[in-house]
């Protein structure tokens, strides 16, 4: 297989730092996705969808948490912000809100803005390394994979503007699960489980991703929670 027409890597030894930065840290919080090795780190809020007519539009989750009376904070959850796990993936709250915030993959248009930024913030822009992870459908591989904890990914290489590509066969869709520059400036991931990206890279990176338009960018810390257990100000409904 390929990643967005270009050949997989065949040596996963470009992501070995990651693999050692990342070994030991606790599962289930930023460090254990992202190394603790960076100057800032942020949360990248995937936006839920309205639709207008033939158009999606981008709903933030403040705007969420402010229609349902939840406070918004920079660990706030979906199924706390909207008042329950129904809509995680199954209902919606239309007329605000008709598709809930994409799981595992970073939308393109989300992803195209986030690259324009990282771009200036690389002496390496045009050489970054992309991982996808091979447990989703279609996705295999008998070549080499950079093994995280409790993650595999494939490898391909490319701009920094692969990372708005669909890397998936259509109609399905699936952003890369992790890039970073050959510099190892910065690092993006997006892990299977979660309705949000992780960046690590310097305090000015990290500021200029916070003020972009169409970015919704909240501040994070390594030892945060990236669990639905994370949200302590709005209460997290049972599930039933």
């Amino acid at each position: 297989m390929d990643l967005a027409a270009r050949p997989l890597e065949d040596d996963a030894a470009a992501g070995g730092w990651i693999a050692e930065a990342l070994s030991g840290r606790p599962f289930g919080t930023v460090a254990a996705f992202v190394p603790a090795l960076f100057a800032a780190h942020g949360r990248v809020l995937h936006p839920a969808v309205r639709y207008a007519g033939d158009d999606d539009v981008e709903v933030p989750w403040a705007e969420v948490a402010a229609a349902n009376a939840a406070d918004a904070h920079p660990l706030m959850q979906w199924p706390a912000i909207t008042g329950g796990w129904e809509f995680v993936a199954e209902e919606d709250q239309s007329p605000l809100w008709d598709d809930s915030p994409a799981e595992g993959h970073l939308p393109s248009a989300v992803a195209a803005r986030l690259a324009a930024v990282l771009r200036r913030h690389t002496g390496t822009p045009d050489d970054c390394w992309f991982g996808v992870w091979q447990g989703w459908g279609g996705v295999r591989s008998t070549g080499p994979l950079l093994r995280l904890p409790g993650r595999e990914h494939l490898l391909g290489r490319g701009p920094v503007e692969l990372a708005a590509a669909n890397l998936a066969a259509e109609p399905a869709e699936q952003s890369a699960n992790l890039w970073w520059p050959a510099d190892r400036a910065w690092l993006v991931a997006t892990d299977v489980d979660l309705m949000s990206t992780y960046v690590g890279g310097s305090a000015a990176c990290l500021a200029e991703l916070a003020r972009t338009d169409g970015l919704e960018v909240v501040p994070a810390q390594p030892d945060d929670l990236v669990t639905y257990a994370a949200d302590r100000l709005n209460p997290v409904p049972e599930r039933e």
